[in-house]
């Protein structure tokens, strides 16, 4: 009950990796979302999208970026470029394709851009690849 009232971690590094890949894995979700040519089709005939030369491709380019982000995130490999991918893909949903009303709306997208802020701060951490890879370099 002390450490529960505490002000000092429990099991910090353990919890970070487990919302790390559970973020991934709700990027990955997201981005998968690249494989299906209807559902792009329809995100580029909404309005935000038809002033491009190309809604299309700014689409693909948007879903890309969130499975890529997602899957960096999830294995925990190159996670703090995997979390500017986030963070900026995530400002440009809340700010610019929604109606930048962070505290209701378009709450959702800000929320992964404040997650994408904690990883890249943190890091890979643990049950990461690049955990991995360092130890053994070692």
């Amino acid at each position: 009950m002390v450490k529960l009232l505490s002000s000092s971690p429990v099991a910090q590094q353990s919890g970070l990796a487990f919302i790390r890949i559970i973020v991934g894995l709700l990027m990955v979700y997201h981005g998968w979302e690249v494989f299906d040519a209807g559902k792009i089709k329809g995100y580029a005939e909404w309005d935000f999208f038809k002033k491009f030369a190309s809604p299309l491709f700014v689409v693909y380019i948007g879903k890309s970026a969130e499975l890529l982000a997602g899957i960096f995130l999830t294995i925990g490999l190159f996670s703090r470029l995997a979390s500017l991918v986030l963070i900026a893909t995530m400002l440009y949903i809340a700010f610019y394709v929604g109606n930048g009303k962070i505290w209701y709306e378009d709450q959702h997208p800000f929320l992964f851009v404040l997650l994408g802020l904690v990883f890249f701060f943190s890091g890979s951490g643990k049950w990461s690849v690049a955990e991995w890879l360092q130890r053994k370099k070692k």
